[in-house]
């Protein structure tokens, strides 16, 4: 570090866990670029107070995780086309006091699915879960040419959300069908399964402590040449992973979502590429 260091931070809480630091550091080190990063344990009420310091100590951005993520757009000077319709927050670049907001969980998650050969651009997708990681997804496919999105979800607020969201994304991506269905209609989510030709999980189902659930119980909907991403990496082969491997389908785990949006978080920050091969060897493997 000189007197000259630009510092790049993590704000949310928790963030003890977080590997972001690491992955940062080591890729800044590796292309000599004189940027330091660290994680600063925020509660939501702290937002506003923590992104007010980082103009004030000129900070080149910021990666902003739950739960200030919402609280984080209301402070933007500009936010890109899916941190608007979501209305939330994961990168922040500070330009010379200009603060403009983007949202990589979802280019993250496209990306991971081209790294495995997989395109977007008019399938047919089916989503399970309507938080924010789902809506992440959603927002992002559909602004990249997806034909149809299916979303299922218990009917709660995020059902809710996830309904006036879909009116949202219509301004932005008009060809894009998007359906918000009740997770309890099986006879709904067979048609669509049926019909899919990607499916995904965006919910905790298949996290740890929890391994044995899965939010597909019907082994039949499950079909060879069939994509199954799940946004789960730990463990990483979830048991929707293994039950869609058994089946034949095209199988995504969910570590390549988490590298990719942090690689795209990087390019905005410094303009230039993050040694992914490098990171995934020493951070991913």
């Amino acid at each position: 570090m000189t007197g000259k260091t630009r510092l790049l931070g993590l704000i949310g809480s928790p963030v003890g866990h977080s590997g972001s630091p690491a992955m940062y550091n080591y890729s800044f080190q590796e292309l000599g670029i004189d940027y330091a990063y660290l994680a600063f344990d925020t509660p939501a009420e702290k937002t506003q107070e923590a992104i007010a310091a980082m103009k004030t100590f000129n900070m080149r951005g910021m990666n902003v995780t739950m739960p200030c993520k919402t609280e984080a757009a209301r402070y933007m000077d500009e936010l890109s086309p899916a941190a608007r319709i979501i209305g939330a927050v994961n990168t922040i670049v500070n330009d010379d006091g200009k603060l403009t907001g983007y949202i990589t969980d979802g280019e993250g998650f496209v990306r991971n699915l081209q790294e495995h050969g997989v395109d977007v651009h008019h399938k047919k997708l089916v989503i399970f879960g309507a938080g924010g990681a789902a809506t992440a997804i959603y927002v992002q496919c559909a602004l990249d040419g997806a034909g149809s999105i299916s979303v299922f979800n218990v009917k709660d607020s995020f059902y809710t959300r996830a309904q006036e969201m879909a009116r949202n994304i219509k301004t932005y991506a008009p060809d894009c069908v998007i359906n918000i269905y009740d997770l309890a209609d099986e006879k709904k989510l067979q048609e669509e399964m049926e019909q899919s030709d990607i499916v995904i999980n965006a919910t905790s189902l298949g996290m740890k402590p929890h391994e044995d659930s899965s939010p597909i119980q019907n082994l039949a909907l499950l079909r060879p040449g069939l994509v199954v991403a799940d946004v789960v990496y730990n463990p990483k082969e979830t048991k929707l992973l293994k039950d869609a491997k058994e089946a034949g389908c095209i199988c995504v785990d969910g570590t390549g979502m988490l590298l990719w949006q942090g690689v795209a978080a990087f390019k905005l920050y410094t303009g230039q590429d993050m040694p992914v091969a490098k990171v995934q060897e020493r951070y991913f493997k």
